[in-house]
């Protein structure tokens, strides 16, 4: 039996902050916090929680500010830091609600950026990280004069949405396509001018600071991604100075790998680890 609740925090600035769990009867065997991906929410991310509740785990979520039925503009963040503050806050109320519980992170695409640079800033709080398709180097080829362009779009219109999301590239199922099209809470307008830089931006941001990475890191990447560049995630791998990391690639499956018709091997691969690392 799983018990869900839904609550809020002000995060930075006041902002509210929507949460939800989902947690076990029995005493929880770990506790995991799920960060989402751009444009889309921890709603999403329900089929995954109630898998990991029912073999004991607590599991966290919250919509990032600007997502979701969190407070702030659509799909919008003024620094890319803000989102790791917000994190950081919630981690210490799952914290202070399972005290006795290791703790891991997980993110997907953006989710997995913030993660990722949490952990080499933060790694002493908790107890692994896990990503999925993370946006450490966005997908496709940006030219450097596009990037000049955006930035000065950034500065003189920040909110102002330039580029389109392409929503076929999640997945390979049609019908996860049709939900994300079809779903109310998630953000299906062009990606805005600033935000477009601050993705752009997170190769340069992150990579730097990946050896301070020490945590036990599963990484977890789709070969046909279009979304993210797979090789964001071998980057990953190649330079945390964690001496317990797992990549996996697999092949064929796009963006959103929990979502794809081989979802049953990367839940199987995800509760592995877990096992492994909760003594």
């Amino acid at each position: 039996m799983t018990k869900h609740e839904t609550f809020s925090f002000a995060g930075l600035e006041g902002l509210n902050i929507f949460c939800q769990s989902w947690i076990p009867t029995t005493k929880p065997r770990a506790a995991l916090l799920i960060a989402h991906g751009y444009a889309e929410h921890s709603g999403r991310y329900q089929h995954v929680a109630k898998h990991l509740a029912g073999l004991g785990y607590a599991v966290y979520a919250l919509d990032h500010r600007g997502h979701g039925q969190s407070d702030g503009i659509r799909a919008d963040v003024t620094r890319f830091e803000d989102y790791l503050v917000d994190l950081k806050m919630f981690l210490e109320i799952v914290k202070k609600q399972q005290p006795d519980c290791r703790v891991f992170l997980m993110g997907h695409s953006m989710g997995g950026a913030i993660v990722t640079l949490f952990a080499a800033r933060n790694g002493a709080d908790f107890d692994g990280l896990i990503t999925s398709g993370a946006g450490i180097k966005v997908g496709g080829n940006t030219s450097p004069l596009t990037i000049q362009l955006s930035k000065i779009l950034a500065f003189l219109a920040p909110r102002l949405p330039v580029v389109p999301l392409e929503a076929e590239a999640v997945s390979r199922d049609p019908e996860v396509v049709a939900r994300y099209r079809s779903d109310p809470l998630n953000y299906l307008g062009k990606i805005r001018a600033r935000m477009g830089i601050h993705l752009l931006g997170l190769t340069d941001l992150i990579v730097p600071e990946l050896p301070a990475i020490t945590l036990p890191v599963l990484i977890l990447q789709g070969t046909a991604d279009r979304l993210v560049d797979p090789a964001g995630s071998q980057m990953l791998y190649d330079r945390v100075s964690s001496t317990d990391k797992t990549l996996h690639f697999y092949e064929g499956l796009y963006h959103e790998i929990l979502n794809e018709p081989e979802r049953d091997q990367v839940f199987a691969d995800v509760v592995t680890w877990l096992e492994a690392h909760v003594q």
